[in-house]
């Protein structure tokens, strides 16, 4: 497996780490933007902050609703894409739909093939095993259909926190670092970080 993971808090306060995590000219590449997670929230302006980001360096960005796309029409635009992107929002929606839809096996072949994935917030806590530690953040509420079970997409062996230190998720974030720091092998990371996976190779990069 050549897993090539790129996991933010925000990626726009990361993005100039890109272009080197890719390792090659990502001018005219394609990324396909999942923007699921933010459906929930009334505030969602980071998902157009990480849009533009990536657009600046020259991707050409598609976005792709999986609350709405049939499974057959995910599966044909995650090909077609260079890059997957899953931005941020409520994780727990995001499960929800990444189960219903199909997409989440769909990303997790992907990721497996090589193929490079971007997460921001939700898009990086997502491929925990166990998402139960991002409730004091995220509310599980919007996705009852999960029934109580908030197993992801296992892709990483440890779990990513999110917007440790900023607000407005500073208090959620330690209250998780107290409650789950046991439980759970928690990367906490700032807006201004990134950890990034490279053919095994797991390194947190800071932003100045």
């Amino acid at each position: 497996m050549m897993q090539n993971l790129f996991l933010s808090s925000s990626f726009e306060d990361v993005a100039q780490f890109f272009p080197e995590f890719i390792g090659e000219d990502i001018q005219g590449r394609t990324a396909c933007l999942i923007p699921t997670a933010s459906n929930k929230d009334k505030i969602n302006f980071f998902v157009n902050s990480d849009r533009n980001a990536l657009k600046d360096m020259g991707v050409t960005v598609s976005d792709l609703d999986i609350a709405e796309a049939s499974t057959q029409e995910i599966s044909s635009k995650l090909d077609e894409a260079d890059y997957i992107f899953v931005s941020g929002g409520n994780t727990f929606y995001l499960l929800e739909e990444m189960r219903r839809s199909g997409a989440g096996r769909i990303i997790v072949e992907q990721i497996n093939a090589g193929k490079p994935y971007i997460g921001a917030s939700a898009g990086s806590v997502i491929l925990s095993h166990d998402i139960t530690y991002i409730s004091p953040m995220d509310s599980s509420d919007v996705a009852p259909s999960l029934d109580g079970d908030f197993t992801a997409l296992g892709v990483t062996d440890f779990s990513v926190l999110p917007h440790v230190g900023n607000i407005p998720f500073r208090k959620a974030a330690n209250t998780i670092l107290k409650s789950y720091g046991e439980q759970f092998d928690l990367r906490a990371i700032s807006n201004n970080q990134v950890i990034t996976v490279v053919n095994g190779r797991t390194q947190t990069l800071t932003a100045a």
